[in-house]
């Protein structure tokens, strides 16, 4: 027995370090040794956030000749936002089936870095939205519709009438923006953004060394209402000009009118576009071919309003648009659309909307058609 209690003392006694003579320092020393360990993360890393979002459709419509009733993946974004120092940045990458179901495209939306030390005065470069309309920078979901006012897809650099690759609004470039003039209470009054771009959409070079220069202001009198206005110069370079059979640059001048209402869950918005400058021979997908049989002005608006029948969970919703491809009511789509948006919680809802489509460019008697659409979206 003497021999056992002798061997376990000397166990223990080998087991402490040297210099050691309490259980307290012994524990001393290994929380020493642990923290020696431990890396240190840079503060800049702890700041990453990870988030994204999906969009589930169902859509159906009764087009003459041309009827679809299909399930899509309509949109999948993977978002890394972070801090160092004075800037933030963030790195977007989405998934869609952008040239239609069976067709995805994945590609890197957003890659930006923003120094907003001062919010009278924030610079942004990279590749992000353009300073161009209420509705563009919208998240797609807090939209609310089936997707963006067709004045907003054509002459907003979505799928835009010059013929450039579906760009969600983006484009490549530099930008100040800030919001001043406070009032009593503190509340900034105006807000100014100007950016200077490549004029060619989302992970693209300037094809023709010439800028695109963009600008909006905007006042805010009361809070959650606010009217602006806003500017937009360039130009599409490497345009074929199927007269001459060489390529030259295509000019883009437009200007918008918006006004906003939201606050308390209550939405309402409305914005005109005009264009003037010939478009391509088909919109998005990269299409380098002038098309001067649509003329060389397009203009379009839409008016909308969504309210809460049940506040934070059912909200119902009304838009009528239209979008004239040459300015002209025989080249007009116009849409008049209902619906409800069914919040299961915050990062998860429903929307269900029904859309009446007269299209006039189509043959006389097939102006008309239906179209539903139902999606299932949600955030992480």
């Amino acid at each position: 027995m003497k021999r056992l209690f002798g061997l376990m003392a000397l166990v223990v006694l080998t087991t402490i370090p040297a210099g050691a003579e309490t259980l307290t320092e012994v524990e001393e020393v290994q929380a020493e040794q642990q923290e020696k360990a431990t890396i240190e993360l840079p503060a800049w890393v702890k700041n990453i956030k990870f988030s994204g979002y999906g969009m589930l459709q169902y859509q159906g419509q009764d087009k003459e000749g041309a009827h679809t009733n299909s399930f899509n993946l309509r949109l999948a974004r993977f978002i890394l936002d972070g801090k160092i120092g004075d800037f933030d940045w963030r790195a977007q990458i989405q998934g869609t089936n952008v040239k239609g179901p069976g067709e995805p495209t994945v590609q890197l939306v957003d890659l930006y870095a923003e120094w907003r030390k001062y919010p009278e005065f924030k610079i942004r470069a990279g590749q992000f939205k353009r300073a161009f309309t209420f509705e563009n920078p919208t998240h797609p979901i807090t939209q609310g519709w089936r997707g963006y006012a067709d004045v907003i897809n054509n002459l907003s650099g979505f799928g835009d009438r010059t013929g450039e690759k579906s760009s969600g609004g983006r484009d490549i470039g530099i930008q100040v923006a800030g919001d001043i003039l406070p009032n009593a209470n503190g509340r900034k009054l105006l807000h100014y953004q100007v950016g200077v771009y490549n004029g060619e959409g989302i992970n693209m070079k300037d094809q023709d060394n010439k800028k695109d220069i963009i600008g909006g202001l905007w006042v805010m009198p009361i809070k959650g209402v606010r009217f602006g206005a806003f500017g937009w110069t360039g130009t599409r370079g490497e345009m074929l000009d199927p007269i001459t059979g060489q390529t030259r640059s295509l000019k883009k001048n437009r200007y918008c009118l918006s006004a906003e209402y939201d606050k308390d869950q209550f939405t309402f918005r409305a914005e005109y576009i005009h264009s003037q400058g010939w478009g391509a021979a088909k919109a998005a997908n990269n299409v380098r071919e002038i098309d001067y049989s649509k003329g060389d002005k397009a203009d379009g608006w839409y008016v909308f309003g969504i309210v809460p029948l049940i506040k934070s969970k059912l909200h119902a919703k009304a838009r009528y648009q239209s979008y004239r491809v040459s300015k002209e009511w025989s080249s007009s789509v116009n849409q008049l659309e209902c619906g409800l948006n069914y919040f299961f919680t915050k990062n998860l809802e429903m929307h269900l909307e029904y859309s009446h489509v007269n299209d006039r460019n189509l043959a006389d008697d097939k102006h008309n058609y239906n179209l539903v659409d139902v999606e299932l979206d949600f955030r992480f």
